[in-house]
């Protein structure tokens, strides 16, 4: 008995120390930045700036989220209040292109400026890898564990992880700069997904719309597998339903969708293959509602269905448009608080719709000659993507999940109608939102939650925005999944303002290490003193 014993516990201290030579180290850095989109490399570039360590983890293979993914067309809504690190992203990409500075570029370009900063500054990144899970002492964040997983060759994520418990980091702060909110997530952060009701905080423009004028049908198209027989069911993609009250709150996210980066050179052309088992019944109703157009005298073309933003080296950047294009209305809802399997295929459907789509608007007889013709000239980009095979490597999450934090950015502030004290940032593109839903009114398709208004003019976007309750987590900032109802992140996410507030959470993570203190106890005016030192505008003063 007591020689088994010996030898249980001589193998117990066998298996124990090869665990622990298995087991990866420990990385012990002052900020960790979860996300290497534009905001959190930004932020990661922000920490070196002020003498503390940094390590960027990312979850794909590349960095910049949709600056790099496709967004060549930058939705800026006003260059003035541009500031920063934001702003010398801009001076950069114009050297390339021999300008002072440049707000449309190719997605290699744009990588490439983010490759130099992360090796210029000596930056850790860990790509493929994501959160697997998080350790707290109270409300403090004390590490992260990560596990290995990459993508596909399609770009999606893989469900599954490569790897468990691949990474160990231990950090005194930490950023969530992705366009989902996961590190928020589970630290356990209260957040919201999908549309406030008009009451909650007297928002004319939230919840369910009554009336969306924009991207919407221009005429009457039967919604119904067998024409005026509403028992045979509805076409693909249109829910059943009347779409709700209007005014009220829902669980429905805007539209995804895919930004292409397509040309019409000779030399750098790469054929748009359609998706595995095509299938044209799933555009029957574009099919219908281009013959309606056609019956109707309107003569629809390709630039109805695309926006075709042309960018540097003749290319483009093309986004949604009209009532039936790339976003994929209703098809995303399961996706923000989705694990990985559900999220990979997600991604994987929205690929597939929008090549379907592509390839219809190409090949199908159903489509006008002269859509069919102007499609067909268009292609991938060899030079683009290299690695999913001309695809853009990132789909474009425009909302997920958004953070309920101390302070809640409201259309009151995009209208003026309210101004924060504690400003780190300006915003100042439209409060926009695209289609959330597809439904049927008086047997007729409509699409429903499309809003275009315009802010009064820049407004200021608060530090308690970015931050949570104390009580909840007081070593996190949050500065793309942020503080603000579904209307107003509508105007605050755009590209250049997610940098900015990636850099202005990175300066305050610092101050919180130097000062000793949570993130929601900084001294707000050494803040304020050192952003604009650093070149951010924190106030519009128009000239």
């Amino acid at each position: 008995m007591r020689i088994r014993y010996r030898a249980g516990w001589f193998l117990v201290l066998f298996m124990t120390a090869t665990a622990f030579a298995q087991q990866p180290p420990i990385t012990k850095v002052d900020v960790c930045v979860y996300g290497g989109t534009a905001s959190g490399v930004a932020a990661a570039v922000a920490v070196v700036h002020e003498g503390k360590s940094v390590i960027l983890i990312e979850p794909g293979r590349h960095l910049g989220g949709m600056t790099t993914g496709g967004l060549g067309y930058t939705d800026f809504g006003n260059k003035a209040v541009i500031g920063g690190i934001s702003r010398t992203f801009y001076k950069e990409l114009g050297k390339v292109y021999r300008k002072d500075e440049v707000w449309t570029f190719e997605p290699h370009v744009a990588e490439n400026v983010f490759k130099q900063w992360v090796q210029e500054n000596n930056i850790k990144v860990l790509f493929e890898h994501r959160l697997q899970s998080l350790r707290k002492t109270g409300p403090r964040i004390v590490a992260l564990t990560l596990e290995k997983a990459g993508v596909d060759d399609t770009g999606a994520p893989l469900p599954q992880p490569t790897r468990r418990d691949a990474a160990f980091i231990e950090a005194a702060m930490y950023i969530d700069a992705t366009y989902e909110g996961d590190l928020m997530a589970a630290a356990n952060v209260t957040y919201t997904v999908g549309r406030e009701a008009v009451e909650q905080y007297g928002e004319s423009l939230n919840g369910i719309r009554a009336k969306t004028p924009a991207h919407q049908f221009l005429l009457k198209v039967d919604p119904y597998l067998k024409p005026a027989d509403p028992s045979s069911g509805l076409l693909p993609f249109i829910a059943t339903g009347d779409g709700g009250k209007p005014g009220g709150a829902d669980n429905s996210v805007q539209a995804y969708n895919f930004r292409l980066c397509l040309t019409q050179n000779p030399a750098n052309r790469l054929p748009i293959a359609p998706p595995p088992a095509y299938d044209q019944k799933r555009y029957e109703l574009l099919a219908r509602y281009l013959e309606a157009l056609d019956a109707a005298d309107k003569k629809p073309n390709l630039g109805m269905l695309l926006k075709i933003d042309m960018m540097p080296n003749g290319k483009t950047d093309i986004n949604n448009n009209g009532a039936v294009s790339t976003d994929f209305i209703g098809q995303n809802y399961p996706y923000p608080d989705g694990d990985w399997p559900t999220r990979s295929r997600i991604w994987k459907n929205h690929q597939h719709y929008i090549r379907g789509l592509l390839h219809f608007l190409a090949t199908s007889p159903r489509v006008p000659d002269n859509i069919r013709q102007d499609m067909s000239h268009w292609t991938l980009c060899r030079d683009e993507f290299t690695d999913t095979a001309g695809w853009p490597h990132q789909m474009y999450v425009r909302e997920a999940r958004r953070m309920v934090g101390r302070y809640v950015i409201t259309q009151a502030d995009c209208e003026h109608k309210r101004t924060c004290d504690d400003s780190i940032g300006m915003a100042a593109y439209n409060m926009d939102s695209h289609n959330c839903q597809r439904i049927v009114k008086n047997n007729t398709v409509e699409n429903e939650g499309d809003v275009q208004v315009r802010p009064t003019g820049p407004y200021p976007v608060s530090y308690r925005a970015i931050t949570p309750n104390e009580d909840q987590c007081d070593n996190l900032l949050v500065p793309v999944c942020l503080s603000a109802t579904h209307i107003a992140y509508g105007s605050v996410r755009m590209e250049p303002v997610f940098m900015a507030l990636g850099e202005s959470a990175a300066r305050a993570a610092c101050a919180a290490i130097a000062q000793k203190t949570s993130v929601q106890r900084i001294d707000i005016p050494t803040l304020t003193t050192k952003l604009q030192a650093a070149g951010q505008v924190l106030k519009y003063a128009p000239r």
